[in-house]
């Protein structure tokens, strides 16, 4: 669950790994195939999503392309740069940098970037609580 906070850590996939690791080594006896499969699907979903939240939310704020094309460039230099805090505020800079670049009022380009802060706001909460589910459904079936 850390790497829902901490971005750098891929926390779902972690989650579905230990599911995975503790099933092989039971015999899949209380951690069944079906089960690692709902897990799979829900590891990807949690994964498109960390992905595609910024740029839907700069998107759903009237982000143009440059504000697209500047969270990703933002999402690269903030990770070298600034490591998790960099994952979370180098796409909303690059966003309202872009924005500006391409031509777009102050305004409107800090609205673009505050739709890119919301899209991974709500990609983290889903995230939570997928990652709460899954570790839920675990307990209760080993326990």
């Amino acid at each position: 669950m850390a790497g829902i906070i901490v971005p750098i850590i891929p926390s779902i996939p972690l989650i579905w790994i230990g599911a995975f690791l503790y099933a092989l080594f039971t015999h899949f006896e209380k951690i069944t195939w079906m089960i690692l499969l709902i897990f799979a699907l829900l590891t990807i979903f949690s994964i498109v999503l960390e992905n595609l939240g910024n740029v839907y939310g700069a998107k759903r704020f009237g982000a143009t392309k440059w504000g697209i094309i500047g969270s990703i460039i933002g999402t690269g230099v903030g990770f070298y740069m600034g490591g998790p805090i960099g994952l979370i505020l180098g796409p909303v800079a690059g966003t309202v940098v872009f924005e500006v670049i391409g031509g777009k009022s102050y305004k409107g380009a800090l609205k673009s970037g505050l739709g890119n802060f919301a899209g991974f706001l709500g990609g983290s909460i889903v995230k939570i609580i997928i990652g709460l589910a899954m570790i839920i459904i675990f307990i209760w079936k080993v326990f």
